[in-house]
């Protein structure tokens, strides 16, 4: 009777164990099934026996159809994961070498038209090699050298698409024109450019530097009186 009574008490705490344990392993048995019926009457048979409280580590049935659509995802999964770490590392190396084709670019922007500029370069040196034994005979042919030299630069500059901003005798257009002073005069209507201090230029349409010009302005009464007087 002892023995018995000892026995009885002892396997709740050996059921309770083995719920412990059950509980902290996080594994799941995963079953898989050819028929689904099999898989529908063990989980009706499984409910209808433990209904009350399933066991944890109960397995999950699965059909086969859907564990190798599982499968075939997860392979999908892992290919397009690879993809996107080739695809990343080659973005990256595609930044580099556009960013130092980048900085290239605007370290050699302006080769070509220095290319043409050392012509219009060699030909002021030339002439100032000539100034050092100018005489009164020589004057009017290094005279002569030098409007062909700037003659040429601007025509390599025109080329390139630089244009002189002719403002003299024309109206003051802020946009093109920077006004450094005013003129009374009666010799042009007001608002009117009667002197260019400094050319101004532009590359096709975009403005580079204004002309800097001196603007004309009406008399005021008091010039006019000490005028007539």
């Amino acid at each position: 009777m002892d023995m018995s009574k000892e026995s009885e008490e002892t396997k709740p705490e050996t059921s309770e164990a083995n719920n412990e344990v059950s509980s902290e392993n996080d594994e799941v048995n995963v079953e898989v099934v050819d028929d689904p019926g099999v898989a529908d009457n063990e989980s009706a048979g499984s409910d209808g026996e433990a209904s009350a409280e399933p066991e944890d580590n109960s397995p999950v049935t699965v059909e086969r159809k859907e564990w190798n659509d599982m499968e075939a995802k997860a392979q999908k999964a892992d290919e397009y994961w690879d993809r996107f770490v080739r695809l990343n590392a080659e973005f990256d190396n595609f930044k580099k070498r556009a960013a130092r084709e980048r900085s290239e670019a605007v370290k050699y922007a302006n080769e070509a038209l220095l290319e043409r500029l050392i012509p219009t370069l060699d030909h002021f040196e030339m002439a100032m090699t000539a100034v050092q034994n100018v005489d009164d005979k020589s004057v009017a042919s290094i005279k002569m050298g030098i409007e062909m030299v700037h003659n040429q630069l601007k025509s390599t500059l025109k080329d390139a698409g630089l244009e002189e901003v002719d403002a003299l005798g024309k109206a003051f257009d802020p946009v093109w024109h920077e006004a450094v002073s005013q003129k009374e005069t009666t010799d042009a209507p007001e608002d009117q450019v009667v002197e260019q201090a400094r050319k101004g230029y532009k590359l096709n349409d975009r403005l580079i530097r204004p002309a800097n010009v001196v603007v004309a302005k009406a008399p005021s009464s008091e010039t006019e009186s000490t005028d007539a007087s």
